[in-house]
């Protein structure tokens, strides 16, 4: 694939920078088919029905691990097929169905590639971007993503360009301040290098750790054939 460079006096038409939108209104995602946005944040707030079952079901398992091909209308079944801990989560099970819906919806997808996951450490733990379109990420129990402004990073010291070294020692970042988190409940849309124009722009982001003994629910969504 060729890669497209941003934007410079001799290529104007192409944004230099990539920013965030963010916003407590749900339609801030359509956002992300802005040029200039690499990341679309709605900051929705959870109920405490549906905080209650993340909470039991973080107490009650350490090991789930879902992975099904959700489609709009029968993501519940999906799930509760998929996982007996499920069953009994009514809030939880409808907020997923909400989430599958909206993504199919705004993409134009027939289905979308659903993972759940209780973790007890970080997935990806050093600054990367993904290589596709555009995710989905929520996480809905425990400590959220982290992420770095356009601006604020230094691109070379991606993958092998880190040379081995940690985040703080690799210089991908300047300062801890750099470092941006979304909140638990955030849904958010994670624009890609696969996504065409944005090769240079995807978003560079981490998993956090959570603290000893803690865990975290995340739900990514993705495009699927």
């Amino acid at each position: 694939m060729m890669t497209r460079a941003l934007a410079t006096s001799e290529n104007p038409e192409i944004p230099a920078n990539r920013y965030a939108a963010i916003s407590s209104e749900p339609s801030i995602l359509t956002d992300i088919y802005r040029e200039e946005i690499n990341l679309s944040v709605w900051q929705c707030a959870l109920t405490q029905a549906l905080n209650s079952e993340v909470t039991d079901l973080l107490n009650a398992t350490s090991e789930l691990q879902l992975s099904i091909a959700a489609t709009p209308e029968q993501t519940i079944d999906g799930l509760h097929a998929a996982s007996a801990l499920l069953v009994d989560k009514p809030a939880l099970s409808e907020h997923l169905a909400m989430l599958v819906d909206m993504f199919c919806t705004l993409f134009e997808l027939k289905r979308a590639g659903l993972r759940l996951t209780v973790l007890n450490k970080a997935m990806c733990p050093k600054f990367h971007v993904d290589h596709i379109p555009c995710r989905l990420v929520s996480t809905l129990g425990g400590v959220a993503s982290q992420w770095l402004p356009h601006n604020k990073v230094d691109r070379s010291k991606l993958g092998l360009g880190s040379k081995g070294k940690q985040d703080h020692e690799s210089g991908i970042y300047t300062c801890q301040s750099d470092i941006q988190q979304l909140n638990t409940g955030d849904v958010a849309l994670l624009k890609g290098s696969g996504w065409l124009g944005n090769e240079e722009g995807a978003l560079v982001h981490r998993s956090p750790s959570p603290a000893a003994g803690e865990t975290r629910l995340l739900l990514t969504l993705d495009f699927i054939d």
